[in-house]
């Protein structure tokens, strides 16, 4: 039983590292403080609680988490600090030790966060951690939230069987796991009862669900279809062994999902491929790409990259260049290999420099910036529906095609209410940055009803 009375008029300070999953769970712990009589701490106010949603996909991420702790104990001298997440999963001994932190704990835990929050904080309980063995990670904290965006996001799944061999997230996160296709489809009925219009699927390996259920994804997607008032939905990234050519064809002339699919790659090499121990070969991630565009030939396609793994020679590097330059992908997102301990990549003997790795990643990086640009130079001129974000009054307007092209709305036909409404408008040319293509709305009877 949680006291209520114990957060009344208290703030919160939030921060989140990491992907989209993370930050779907962060806006729904918030949300749980929110019920209790918690606010979110205004910019430069001190928080009474501090919430770290941690990373730990590489190196980079663990220094990068272990610098946030620190600020925000800084910044909110003498609040009650909760970390969680992958870091605190994986190194929980570590983080409790950080000056300021009074609670840590692991994805198990994560469920029943509040509860735990609660009973620490009457407590004033210190530097204690409740972290379970990655075997005992069987909770599933459900999660639909929209924090400050207007997309919401939406978690069917968590966790991952696959152990590839540079990975940590199936000990940072257990095993795979799922709610049930009808708690889903209420949830979503749920944000369409708040506003929602576009809803982002997330979880650690998506297309893995229904290893809890007994059920398919392919089934959560025409459920989800068919619920009324989400407009839109985006698969936030499915590993390509798991992309079936139904779903694919079901896309295609679904009313809702989108044509945008984000498909790890990570090489194109088919002997690190065979070293990361994924699930594919190079041919059939590029059967996925040509069947997507055959069915979708306006499809967005970005693909997830890694660069330097243990074992990529020069010539691995280049199979995985050629692939991607010559296969219709829109977008790639590049990152380094990073050395993660107790991985069995640890034990293959090819090791590639950092500097080598930056030089790659830059060749990769500009071959993504060619791809993108001309994708949408494609729709330069087309006709296009928008889901417009709310902006500053006076600023240009900021939203997303159907096929995930960035739109930009000038200042001057910006309106407060095209704020999360779909909007029809004319493609013109790049902005300055070139961040996105400008538009233009059509008149009001061009508009959807």
């Amino acid at each position: 039983m949680i006291d209520s009375s114990a957060f009344q008029g208290k703030t919160a300070a939030y921060y989140t590292l990491g992907c989209k999953l993370n930050f779907s769970e962060t806006s729904t712990f918030g949300r749980m403080l929110q019920d209790l009589g918690v606010r979110t701490a205004n910019k430069g106010e001190q928080a009474d609680i501090c919430l770290i949603n941690t990373c730990s996909v590489t190196s980079v991420a663990d220094h990068k988490c272990r610098q946030t702790i620190h600020k925000m104990v800084r910044q909110h001298p003498g609040a009650f600090v909760v970390v969680t997440g992958c870091y605190a999963q994986l190194e929980a001994e570590t983080v409790s030790h950080i000056e300021g932190v009074d609670l840590v704990l692991g994805s198990n835990e994560k469920a029943n966060l509040i509860q735990f929050l609660s009973d620490a904080f009457i407590k004033r309980e210190k530097g204690c951690y409740r972290v379970a063995k990655t075997k005992d990670i069987v909770s599933f904290a459900p999660s639909c939230s929209r924090g400050n965006r207007t997309r919401f996001f939406l978690k069917v799944q968590d966790g991952c069987d696959y152990f590839c061999t540079y990975c940590t997230i199936p000990y940072a996160r257990g095993f795979s796991r799922n709610p049930s296709i009808a708690s889903l489809v209420s949830q979503a009925e749920q944000a369409v009862a708040e506003g929602g219009k576009e809803i982002v699927l997330t979880g650690v390996n998506i297309g893995d669900f229904g290893k809890t259920t007994g059920e398919q994804f392919i089934d959560l997607v025409k459920a989800l279809d068919g619920v009324e008032g989400i407009c839109r939905y985006r698969i936030s990234s499915l590993e390509p062994d798991l992309l079936s050519d139904e779903l694919i064809s079901y896309c295609a002339t679904s009313r809702a999902f989108m044509p945008h699919f984000h498909i790890p790659l990570q090489s194109g090499s088919d002997e690190v491929l065979r070293l990361m121990h994924r699930h594919y070969d190079s041919q059939l991630f590029a059967d996925k790409i040509l069947r997507i565009k055959e069915c979708m030939p306006h499809a967005f396609i970005g693909v997830d990259v890694m660069v330097g793994c243990r074992g990529e020679t020069p010539e691995c590097f280049e199979q995985t260049y050629e692939l991607l330059q010559r296969l219709p992908v829109t977008q790639l997102h590049v990152f380094p290999y990073s050395e993660r301990p107790g991985t069995m990549a640890l034990k293959i003997p090819y090791v590639v420099s950092e500097q080598e790795k930056k030089q790659r990643s830059q060749r990769l990086l500009e071959l993504s910036d060619q791809k993108t640009s001309l994708f949408y130079e494609q729709h330069i001129g087309q006709e296009a529906e928008v889901l417009f974000e709310k902006s500053v009054r006076g600023r240009a307007m900021h939203g997303f095609t159907r096929n995930y092209i960035r739109v930009e709305l000038p200042a001057a036909e910006s309106r407060p209410e095209l704020d999360n409404q779909l909007s029809n408008v004319i493609l013109g040319g790049f902005n300055r940055d070139k961040s996105a293509l400008t538009a233009h709305l059509l008149s009001p009877t061009q508009q959807p009803a």
